[in-house]
């Protein structure tokens, strides 16, 4: 089985969101030593922002670049992504990467009856990092809904989300906001056969 790690926290080893999708990947390593693991750090290696010309594909090596990071995405059976809530949204990088692997006829496709997904069968989970605490549903979280929302699209239905919450309120919010997102890691599916 492989396994996609992908970090976007520009905070670097600061960012909670990074500590809990490294726990993430860590627990699933432990339950499957065979597990293959590749890693994309968005924030030491962004993505160009999509253009005219990434569309277009009129640069060879931008055009190898992202046929690259399709691949990954299409090879990988587990995605675990780190992603901070920045503004209310995700980070700029991650969007980055989510336009290079939301390609029509490879991970979707219209259809006389709709969008069809071609990317199911993997499975995702989401390490959430959120300054302040956003009950389910709130109007200012828009990271889980959109997510969701572009995994379900490719057709992606097993999306897990892990929250680190409260992290700007206080040192000790910090602590027990990451501590219950470490609590919270779902296990995988070596574990759960087990």
């Amino acid at each position: 089985m492989k396994l996609l790690h992908i970090d976007s926290s520009i905070l670097g080893d600061k960012g909670a969101s990074r500590e809990v999708s490294r726990a993430i990947v860590a627990q699933w390593q432990a339950a499957d030593p065979s597990l293959e693991v590749s890693c994309l750090d968005l924030a030491a290696n962004p993505l160009p922002h999509l253009s005219a010309s990434s569309l277009a594909r009129t640069n060879e090596l931008d055009a190898a670049r992202d046929a690259r990071v399709l691949a990954d995405f299409q090879a990988a059976d587990i995605v675990v992504i780190g992603a901070p809530m920045y503004n209310f949204s995700i980070p700029t990088q991650l969007k980055s990467w989510i336009d290079r692997v939301m390609v029509a006829g490879k991970t979707f496709r219209y259809t006389a009856s709709g969008p069809e997904g071609l990317a199911g069968g993997k499975r995702v989970v989401v390490a959430i990092a959120r300054g302040g605490v956003y009950p389910q549903g709130s109007a200012g979280e828009h990271v889980e809904p959109y997510l969701k929302f572009v995994f379900g699209f490719v057709g992606i239905t097993d999306v897990a989300f892990v929250r680190a919450e409260g992290l700007a309120i206080s040192p000790e919010s910090r602590q027990i906001g990451v501590l219950a997102a470490l609590a919270a890691i779902p296990p995988s599916r070596v574990q759960l056969a087990a």
